[in-house]
């Protein structure tokens, strides 16, 4: 691939919107890659069959027909590269590539031309615009003249796209000299056949190739019958019908619950299919590992001989998620995942951990981590800048001592936190990862605070010291000895110590914590405690106490920050775009756009706070000469 032409920020057309990424020309055919990972598509120039080119707004549009009957549509071309690469592909295929223009007119009348699945309507010479057939559910005859097409609205598609296209009509005129009925059929009906031959399902007559009825599905959750057909998946449930071309399937992971009579198959997407303004990369299916299934597939044997040589096989009988994932293999040619050769503590294909207050599963994969099933994220090695193991944040000694944290970076400075890792299951992930070559930050020498959690972590005593624990208790032994502490006794005049700033239910609070320290003591000191003694401290402090000062209600209200008032501006729009995130997600992506704002962005919130902080001043200045004026009257009465 020395010979060539690379470009970079070239999109992929589609229903979905445009997808930016790496577009090669090579003299063995092409290639595009989706920026940041996902999706790859190569043809080979032996399956190219039509290229054309395109002047539309701001760029042009390279257009390459397959014989498979795909087009694929990649624009962002300069002027300046269609003479190149026109003789490039002439020289290493030997097609001369076409020309197309737009049509600007606005004229909604012309004619309909079919090439493979897509479906181009022309204004005389020029194109006015042309649809995928393959992203169309079903087409129908509206009386005698007209032809609708309706498109699926919950397939596949792009996170940027705000509208969708629903349906399309067709209106023919008896007259239509492209398609000349006869006495039987008029001319639309002659335009719907030749339509519904290119349809995936034949216009909806298709038979499906497998079904699996009653089938759970956690993401997006419910219950659906999954038919497999020859181009598509089908999802049909109560409420929701998804059909998913199966060039939108990047990969199948067959995943089996350790120890459980479940096993999940989950079928990643690129683009993800929608409901509503919720995307799902990932289709999470759960299907009963012990149960048999048998199936005859729909296919003749000369489909089977041509089509699906070495792929499929007429009949299968089996476990039910061993003989979805052949089937849908076959049909789709999309590998298949299955555990790595990591094992847990107990001998299973994954750790349990919480990703985002959700409990799951962490599978440690041969070429990536998937986290399962709620949200399923998959993380690619590739993307991870480094790994951190923390000790468990929350709760006291024994908590910390059982449990770890497991914080994975990406190199897009996103991070993923799996908490509620049992403590046993470190020396395997260790292991693992450092296998992968994954740098692991906290790995330390021994002396700071990662390699006091490494250290921590390494140890397979239960009862181990932890050495952040350690080091708080002797930071407070060398302030205080044990026998100050025994001796100690509270003058009158003492308002107690700060930890003791509390009411009456936190000095119940305190004493419990006292007799706890003072059990410790006991085994280290050669004086028994004065119990009596350390009681009354808390008692007659809380009883010297001064009382809080009550807050006047006339007192003028604080300025507000800029951030706050950007905050009340922002956050409604977040919260409607992003239903499904909680409170404190919301206020995290808020500092996020925050950080990012410049200046000139943050100046309309900055004048708002500058006249808020005035009116502050103005309202303290009145506020404190009115209570001047009133201490001196009480005081001359």
């Amino acid at each position: 691939m020395t010979e060539g032409h690379h470009f970079n920020n070239i999109s992929l057309g589609g229903r979905g919107g445009g997808n930016p990424g790496q577009f090669k020309l090579y003299s063995g055919g092409l290639a595009w890659k989706k920026q940041g990972g996902g999706k790859i598509i190569e043809v080979d120039k032996a399956d190219i069959t039509s290229v054309t080119w395109m002047k539309i707004p701001k760029s042009y549009q390279l257009s390459v027909g397959t014989r498979d009957g795909l087009c694929y549509r990649f624009f962002g071309f300069r002027e300046q590269d269609v003479s190149g690469l026109t003789n490039f592909i002439q020289k290493s295929t030997g097609i001369t590539p076409e020309e197309k223009q737009l049509s600007i007119s606005g004229h909604n009348w012309g004619g309909v031309a079919i090439n493979g699945n897509m479906l181009c309507f022309n204004v005389g010479s020029k194109e006015a615009f042309e649809v995928s057939l393959a992203d169309v559910s079903q087409s129908q005859m509206q009386g005698k003249t007209d032809v609708v097409l309706e498109f699926h609205v919950d397939d596949t598609t792009g996170a940027n796209e705000k509208d969708s296209l629903m349906d399309l009509s067709f209106h023919v005129p008896t007259s239509n000299t492209q398609f000349v009925g006869d006495e039987h059929r008029t001319s639309a009906q002659m335009l719907w056949q030749a339509i519904s031959v290119q349809i995936d399902g034949g216009g909806s007559s298709e038979t499906a190739v497998a079904t699996f009825d009653g089938i759970a599905i956690l993401t997006p959750r419910g219950r659906y019958s999954v038919e497999l057909h020859q181009s598509f998946l089908r999802l049909q449930g109560q409420a929701n019908d998804f059909k998913i071309q199966y060039s939108s399937i990047l990969r199948l992971f067959v995943l089996p619950k350790s120890h459980n009579p479940h096993t999940f198959v989950v079928i990643t997407l690129d683009p993800p299919i929608r409901k509503g303004q919720t995307l799902y990369p990932h289709i999470v299916i759960q299907f009963e590992t012990e149960t048999v299934v048998e199936r005859e597939l729909t296919l003749s044997e000369e489909v089977l001989a041509e089509k699906y040589k070495d792929r499929l096989e007429s009949s299968y009988r089996g476990l039910i998620h061993e003989v979805f994932s052949m089937v849908l293999r076959g049909l789709s040619g999309a590998k298949v995942t299955r555990p790595s050769t990591f094992r847990s503590c107990q001998d299973g294909y994954a750790v349990k951990s919480s990703l985002k207050a959700e409990d799951g599963l962490l599978y440690p994969l041969e070429k990536g981590f998937f986290f399962l099933p709620k949200p399923p994220t998959l993380i690619p090695h590739e993307e991870i800048e480094y790994v951190e193991f923390e000790r468990h944040g929350a709760g006291g000694a024994s908590i910390s001592s059982h449990y770890f944290d497991l914080l994975v970076k990406l190199k897009n400075d996103q991070e993923h936190l799996f908490r509620n890792i049992q403590r046993n299951e470190y020396h395997n992930l260790f292991n693992f990862i450092s296998g992968k070559h994954i740098k692991i930050l906290n790995l330390g020498d021994g002396q700071g605070r990662a390699g006091g959690v490494t250290a921590v972590l390494q140890s397979t005593d239960d009862d181990s010291v932890d050495p952040h624990l350690e080091r708080i208790k002797n930071q407070a032994g060398n302030e205080e000895s044990d026998e100050e502490d025994e001796d100690f006794v509270a003058d009158k005049d003492d308002s107690g110590s700060p930890t003791d700033d509390s009411d009456e239910d936190g000095s119940d609070a305190s004493l419990t914590g006292g007799e706890k320290e003072s059990s410790k003591k006991e085994a280290s000191s050669s004086k028994p405690p004065v119990k009596k003694k350390q009681k009354s401290v808390p008692d007659e402090g809380s009883q010297k106490k001064k009382p809080k000062k009550k807050k006047d209600p006339n007192a003028p209200k604080r300025a507000i920050a800029p951030f706050m008032y950007f905050s009340k501006a922002e956050r409604a729009n977040i919260k409607s775009s992003n239903p499904e995130l909680a409170t404190t997600e919301i206020a995290k992506k808020l500092g996020e756009r925050w950080q990012k704002m410049s200046a000139e962005e943050r100046q309309p919130y900055i004048e708002q706070s500058q006249v808020d902080k005035q009116r502050y001043a103005e309202e303290s200045a009145a506020y404190r000469g009115a209570t001047t004026q009133q201490g001196s009257g009480d005081g001359s009465e």
